[in-house]
């Protein structure tokens, strides 16, 4: 973990301590696959970034509780299940620089682990005894999913708008991350305007991570990332900075791009999208579009005072636009 995020991190390390009790207490089983994987899940698990935000958005209005370390853990493990399926989706054999499930246990057990973990999250969200939290987990998978099915239906026309893209990362990323900090919210507040300005925040701020993520994509490294450079162009994923080189290029340009990702792409291929994504400005304007969604982030806790967790909750904005991993 940098040192950048363990000092985000300080303010909260007691309820992070709090939540990693709950959260290995939820994960528990009696059956020796089960927590062979989620030792293996739990050990390369990153950050910790959405159950910190949950707690984060908590702490802003009132101490967290139980709820909140229960939404907070449920958070993490929807997380987790829709990248173990995401990677049976993908085909992808390495996450976070670590072999993935998949690469481990086969397809067979990814979908199963991952399946068993939504259970999971349901069985976590009875335990709040509240019908909302149940609501905003359900609406949250199904814009996952939604996202996702979207993304796999453009990749294969190659052929999508910034509205269209923006709405899909509003869906597959941000939804979560709205929920986490509206879920933090609710669970220490009754207040609509605290869930609605935390939700806005976690949005925004789900945006821009994105955005950043898929820019890392262009400049980033695998030893740092934990996934190869132009693994998208080889997804045949289009992100914002080719979508808009492609409204400012001349349209046989164009085509040729398209075609070079349709085939499949080399690493000489890789360097031309990235050359022509930067020459028509498509890495500079995802740069202030990242600034932008941040500066919104912001802006949706502006209303609350002045406090060393609303510093870190910008310092944490500030975070995910900057970051190199």
């Amino acid at each position: 973990m940098s040192a950048r995020i363990t000092a985000i991190r300080q303010p909260f390390e007691q309820e992070m301590k709090e939540y990693d009790k709950v959260f290995a207490s939820i994960m528990a089983s009696n059956i020796t696959l089960i927590d062979t994987i989620v030792k293996y899940i739990v050990k390369h698990k990153g950050k910790n970034l959405r159950p910190l935000l949950v707690i984060m958005s908590a702490k802003l209005i009132n101490p967290p509780n139980r709820t909140t370390y229960i939404v907070a853990s449920i958070v993490e493990m929807l997380h987790s299940a829709t990248l173990i399926h995401d990677d049976v989706v993908d085909e992808a054999e390495i996450r976070r620089g670590f072999p993935s499930i998949n690469a481990v246990w086969k397809n067979k057990i990814s979908v199963l682990i991952g399946d068993y973990l939504l259970s999971k999250c349901l069985i976590g969200g009875t335990e709040t005894g509240s019908l909302e939290v149940m609501r905003l987990l359900a609406d949250a998978s199904k814009r996952l999913s939604k996202g996702e099915l979207l993304q796999i239906e453009r990749s294969r026309t190659l052929n999508i708008t910034e509205e269209e893209f923006l709405g899909m990362i509003g869906d597959k990323t941000a939804a979560l991350l709205g929920a986490a900090s509206e879920l933090g919210a609710l669970s220490v507040s009754e207040k609509e305007e605290d869930r609605k300005n935390l939700k806005a925040y976690g949005e925004n701020l789900g945006i821009a991570f994105q955005i950043r993520d898929d820019l890392l994509d262009y400049f980033g490294s695998q030893k740092l990332i934990g996934k190869p450079v132009g693994n998208d162009f080889k997804d045949k994923k289009l992100t914002l900075p080719l979508i808009h080189a492609f409204s400012k290029a001349p349209a046989r340009e164009i085509k040729a791009i398209k075609k070079k990702i349709k085939k499949g792409v080399g690493k000489e291929d890789i360097r031309e999208i990235i050359r022509f994504a930067g020459q028509y400005g498509g890495i500079d304007y995802a740069r202030r579009m990242q600034n932008e969604y941040a500066a919104r982030a912001k802006a949706a806790i502006d209303a609350y005072p002045d406090s060393t967790i609303k510093k870190a909750m910008i310092q944490f904005v500030d975070y995910v636009i900057e970051r190199a991993r």
